[in-house]
């Protein structure tokens, strides 16, 4: 892949790090949230925390979709799968994702479900074209980055006229959850959340553009800094953020320019907007009920809502008591401040959400050993 190595350079980090301490203000404190789990993956992952001055705290944010997907919605996934006769698709993520008692999709597979990981939703309409015989339903879930592709499989099975496909849709939307943290910044049983500004996301970003952010430099006086995956992207824009707040700014800046344009990708938002409409109010875990944060399929496309088709109910399930996935969604925590986190709670044994994907906060800080020197 061309220009990764360029942002992946020691030498120049160690210069950004320079300026970054250089330029912070000694008596003040800056809390940044990242919201992406590509960016706290990056994070741990190349020990950008450790390059940073004392003053400067990042904030894991819940920009990981496997992350917030509340029990309940998995519930209703693993329960379509004991369905008889029934194909569940999902990305390789929510196999392992636990929800009433510990089950799980990989766990309902080995008693005998048909669930099949797959790569992207155009697998799943070929196994509907496969299996005509049999429901096939798509587990779909993400942010903005991966809705314009359901959209595509619901119009190539409506195209092709495939009565047995249907998704089960939960994708959710980045400018509401960041709206509803700045908006609620107290959660009792979480605690409160201190935020100066934003690392927004890299690919959600080159599907929505810049201009959505703007309300938030506007509205909550937050500035907003775009960036891509690479470490030298995240220290760039920290760096833009320290500038910003010093200077009494907040707007919003896109450090990732080489992909991301402040309208975004025209032809991708209009796709999703034939095919999805708007939820009145949709349950993200550790943020709870957020309105207007997340999509379901229009009334032209019905016949490919798996939610109608099946009559999905409405479940609720709290989470594991000792887990503090909630609490790290939602900034207030930090995964070695949960109890379970590295001893009963491992990728191999993955207790919360935030264990089981790459892109949790917990899982990032395990896979590189961050919390072994903490301790």
């Amino acid at each position: 892949m061309k220009y990764v190595d360029e942002f992946r350079d020691g030498a120049l980090a160690k210069n950004i790090a320079a300026n970054i301490a250089r330029e912070v203000d000694p008596p003040r404190r800056y809390h940044l949230m990242e919201f992406c789990g590509g960016h706290t993956h990056a994070i741990s992952r190349y020990g950008i925390a450790d390059l940073l001055p004392a003053n400067v705290r990042m904030i894991h944010g819940p920009g990981c979709p496997v992350c917030v997907l509340p029990a309940g919605r998995v519930e209703n996934a693993i329960q379509l799968a004991q369905m008889p006769g029934l194909i569940l698709c999902c990305y390789g993520d929510m196999l392992r994702v636990p929800a009433a008692d510990g089950m799980s999709l990989l766990k309902a597979k080995a008693r005998g479900a048909d669930v099949r990981m797959v790569y992207s939703s155009a697998d799943a309409v070929k196994i509907a074209q496969e299996n005509p015989q049999r429901q096939v339903v798509f587990f779909a879930i993400g942010f903005e980055t991966t809705t314009p592709p359901t959209a595509v499989a619901i119009k190539q099975a409506q195209a092709l006229g495939l009565a047995n496909f249907s998704v089960f849709c939960n994708h959710v939307l980045t400018p509401s959850a960041i709206s509803h943290i700045l908006q609620s910044p107290e959660i009792r049983q979480f605690g409160v959340l201190a935020l100066d500004g934003f690392i927004g996301p890299a690919h959600v970003s080159t599907v929505i553009g810049s201009r959505p952010y703007e309300y938030f430099a506007e509205e909550f006086q937050k500035p907003v800094v775009i960036a891509g995956f690479e470490p030298l992207d995240v220290m760039q824009a920290i760096l833009m953020l320290v500038r910003q707040l010093n200077a009494g700014r907040a707007e919003v800046e896109n450090e990732f320019s080489r992909a991301v344009t402040r309208e975004g990708n025209l032809k991708a938002q209009l796709l999703v907007a034939e095919v999805f409409e708007l939820r009145r109010v949709f349950e993200w875990r550790g943020l709870g009920l957020v309105p207007y944060s997340a999509l379901r399929i229009k009334a032209p496309y019905a016949d490919f809502d798996a939610e109608l088709r099946f009559q999905i109910p409405a479940v609720s399930i709290a989470d594991n008591k000792a887990c503090e996935c909630g609490a790290i969604l939602r900034g207030v925590k930090r995964p070695r401040d949960c109890k379970l986190f590295g001893t009963v709670c491992t990728p191999d044994n993955p207790i919360g959400s935030c264990m089981v994907s790459g892109e949790g906060a917990c899982a990032a800080h395990y896979s590189y050993g961050r919390f072994r020197e903490a301790a």
